[in-house]
């Protein structure tokens, strides 16, 4: 039953579910539609990986102080999740979409050059995930969320 009373994995956890619902709303204010696909996807604003993971280390740090070690290993962790958020996963992103565009390429080129029957939905390639890692903004804003409703959460529980 110390799992249900455990204060730091309860605000990471939270704070992957408050920034996966609010990029439906900011998403819809920058594009006026809803994107319900947005609650279990990679990527967009705020980052949920940068969310948890500063909700972890804050929630470690009230709970075990600033000087413990388990902070410090919560820390180190929250800095290199979001490192590679904006680093590798960034750049898988890119690739996916230069990636794409060339596959879309190649395919007009096909259709011109030949007159193809147009396949079936179901035989239509699935594209690669474009959106896989974060804009430094949204790693900031993600990490930031985290911190932030992790205080929050500490002042209305405890």
């Amino acid at each position: 039953m110390e799992l249900l009373t455990n204060f730091p994995l309860w605000a990471s956890l939270c704070g992957i579910f408050f920034a996966q619902f609010i990029k439906v709303p900011i998403a819809f204010f920058a594009t006026k539609k809803f994107n319900w696909s947005l609650l279990t996807s990679t990527g967009g604003m705020p980052s949920s990986h940068s969310a948890a993971v500063t909700a972890l280390a804050t929630g470690v740090a009230l709970d075990a102080g600033l000087s413990s070690p388990v902070f410090a290993v919560a820390a180190i962790f929250a800095i290199i999740t979001m490192f590679d958020a904006t680093g590798v996963r960034r750049q898988a992103g890119e690739q996916a979409i230069v990636l794409n565009q060339l596959v879309h390429d190649f395919n007009k080129f096909v259709e011109e050059a030949k007159v193809w029957q147009k396949k079936q939905e179901e035989e239509k390639r699935k594209e690669l995930k474009e959106l896989l890692g974060h804009k430094p903004i949204e790693v900031f804003f993600g990490g930031l969320s985290g911190i932030l409703l992790t205080l929050l959460l500490d002042f209305l529980l405890r």
